[in-house]
Order: structure tokens, then sequence, then C-alpha cells
């Protein structure tokens, strides 16, 4: 059965979802996820999880993510984006040395509400179900940080492209629709592609095309997620039945930290945190049964 993770290259009019269906159809393995949804306008990485593999989805999510984005100034919409109802239009008087100074005030840790567009559940309802019976509900807003935003080229007197490196959480289309209030002329999102997610960058990312003729050959190792982690391998017979019954073991003089753990024949079995002199314990196991 097919196990590993694929870094795709997500076109434009795709959900995540509709991504994941295809794969399942493709791989014809049931057992597809993805770590970190991608609205349907917006292109480029999306990690999708495969067989085994789907049990790491959530190290996936909680990472930082790298976006290239359209900034279209004096435009407001009910979605943030270019592909809403338009609710204002408003002249623009801001330049790209405004543009820029309203930009570094939203560097660092910030405040979002999310859109009502969004998955964002509240009281059980998904916002964008509520938002489709055009009803509005209020949100509180939620910290998120940005790590890095950077001004790139204008194209034109309102079409302003940017980068931005920031946490799980954060909307890039609440980005921009706040970046307009600040400029006072109101902002949408007109084209989003993600460059990074999970440690993978665009470089790495294939197309379903490639998929579909290559196959499982494109599935990279499970444990490729954890690269930044130092690896660990078992001393003894004893300590990999351990490991693989769920019990700790004891690497004494192993520094405190998180580390990838593998099987004496090289098998990668589990992520695990060492502590109290050496002590490893399974944070989650990836071993197949």
């Amino acid at each position: 059965m097919p196990n590993g993770i694929l870094i795709i290259d997500k076109p434009a009019g795709w959900t995540s979802m509709d991504v994941c269906a295809k794969i399942r159809g493709i791989l014809r393995e049931k057992r597809v996820g993805h770590g970190g949804t991608l609205d349907p306008m917006a292109t480029g990485v999306l990690p999708v999880f495969v067989g085994r593999a789907t049990r790491a989805v959530e190290f996936a999510e909680n990472g930082r993510k790298e976006y290239r984005a359209g900034l279209r100034l004096g435009l407001v919409t009910d979605t943030q984006d270019v592909t809403g109802t338009i609710l204002e239009t408003r002249p623009v008087t801001a330049d790209r040395e405004d543009v820029a100074s309203a930009l570094a005030g939203f560097r660092g840790d910030i405040r979002q509400i999310p859109p009502m567009y969004s998955a964002v559940k509240i009281q059980g309802k998904k916002l964008y179900e509520l938002a489709r019976r055009g009803k509005e509900v209020e949100r509180k807003p939620r910290p998120v940080t940005i790590h890095e935003l950077e001004l790139l080229e204008a194209e034109s007197e309102t079409d302003y492209q940017f980068r931005c490196l920031c946490s799980k959480g954060t909307y890039i289309r609440t980005l921009c629709h706040d970046l307009g209030q600040t400029l006072g002329c109101g902002g949408a999102l007109y084209s989003l592609r993600r460059t990074m997610a999970a440690g993978f960058t665009l470089a790495e990312a294939v197309t379903l095309e490639d998929l579909q003729e290559q196959g499982e050959s494109l599935l990279r190792p499970l444990d490729s997620l954890f690269v930044h982690y130092p690896a660990l391998t078992v001393r003894s017979p004893g300590q990999e039945k351990r490991v693989r019954c769920g019990n700790p073991i004891a690497l004494p003089g192993t520094t405190d930290g998180t580390y990838r753990v593998y099987g004496r024949e090289g098998d990668f079995l589990c992520l695990s945190r060492a502590e109290a002199g050496g002590t490893l314990t399974s944070i989650k196991n990836f071993f197949g049964a």
C-alpha cells in the first residue's frame, strides 16, 4: 500500500479536498489528507499525506507558511478577495511608500478577525456556511505572527505584490483587507501562491499531471517531514521492542529535545522526546503493524 508525502503544486480553481480526492483515485488509497487548506483561487505548496503517513498531518498544519500575495487597493469585498461580491470601491491615493509603511505595522504578533468566508467554527457552524445564508456573526480576534513581510513589485497604481512568512492560522485575505483599511482606501487579495509549507518549497512540488504519469515514485518518505530534528537509532532488540510497544527507553547522555527514532534496520519508528537524563518517550508512532 502507498505510504508517504506528496508535495503538490495546487492548481487554481481546486479546493484542497478536490486535490485529495484526485490523489485517492490515482493511487487507489483511501487514506489521504492534506496539511493546510488553500483557498480555491490560491496555488502552490500543498503537502498531502498518503496511507500511514496521514498520522503526521497534525505536524504539518502547525508550522510556518510562506506566501507571495497580490494586494489590490480601492476595493472591499465580502470574501476579502476578488472572487467575492464587491461591497465598496474607493479612490486610491496611496503610493508605494505608503504601502510599505502600512506593511511595517503588521509585522510581529498581531490579531486578526477571521473572515466570514472561512472554515472557522462558531457554535458548531462553519462561518462560510453562515455567510452563504447571508448571516454575519461576531468573531473574536485571534493572535497570529507575521515573521516576515516584504513589499515586492508594484504591478499598477493599485496592485502590489508582497511576500509573507507567517504562523499557522494567518489569513492572507484578511491581511489584505486590514492593510486596505489602514490605508483608508480598502483592499482585497487578487492572487495568492504558497511558496513554503511544513518546510517544503515550490522547488520540491509536483503537479497532479506528474503524479498521474509517475504515481507512487513521487512519494517522499514520512521522515522527510521531520528532517529538522536529529536522528537516533535504537541500540538493541530489546529497546526496539519497547519502542514498538509504546514504552519509553533509556539512552543515557542524550540531550533533552525531540528526535527521529529509527529501528536497527533503518525503519522510521517514531518521533520522541528525550528528557530526564536520556529517557525517550514517544510523541507519535509511525511504524506499521
